[in-house]
């Protein structure tokens, strides 16, 4: 009887167990190649081109003030001259200032929006697994793998990056 019964168990066991349904995707590919990502991106580049310009301009000009402090330094008292430095060097830390501050600012704003989408796709990925009764989706990319072996036809990175995208693209 005792018998018949770890039979009957290690059957159900490993019954259940080939019933599991498990795949992967390629996580780097998923963010990378997903359109609401290449958007953010784009615009981050354009709002560091504008930052960049923004403070290339200054720097530009307060060079020119310098040059120009260089040129009549020479007609200037001492007095004016320890002036002007010191004001010269005020403005140098100023705009060091502002470019960290803005340069901060920006990675910041950019951290946040990649880790908004990285938190969609995650969820997507989990509505996905559930919907369509997978017991696993491992994820895997270039710098981690949770996987090391996954047979042909278990990599749902492009059905899943389609059906995202084409959710974003309905919106």
């Amino acid at each position: 009887m005792k018998k018949i019964l770890a039979i009957l168990v290690l059957g159900i066991f490993m019954t259940s167990c080939n019933q599991e349904k498990t795949a992967y995707v390629d996580t780097s590919k998923l963010i990378q190649e997903y359109k609401e990502m290449k958007e953010v991106e784009a615009e981050f580049t354009t709002k560091s081109d504008s930052v960049r310009q923004q403070l290339d301009e200054a720097a530009s000009q307060f060079q020119q003030e310098v040059q120009e402090y260089q040129s009549s330094m020479n007609t200037m008292s001492q007095s004016e001259r320890q002036e002007k430095e010191q004001e010269l060097m005020r403005k140098q830390q100023m705009l060091q200032q502002q470019q960290q501050a803005q340069g901060g600012q920006l990675r910041a704003q950019s951290d946040a929006a990649v880790d908004s989408i990285v938190t969609k796709v995650k969820d997507y990925v989990q509505d996905y697994g559930e919907d369509n009764g997978y017991t696993y989706i491992f994820g895997s990319n270039d710098s981690a793998n949770s996987i090391m072996f996954a047979k042909d036809g278990k990599d749902l990175t492009q059905e899943i990056l389609e059906k995202l995208n084409a959710d974003y693209d309905a919106n």
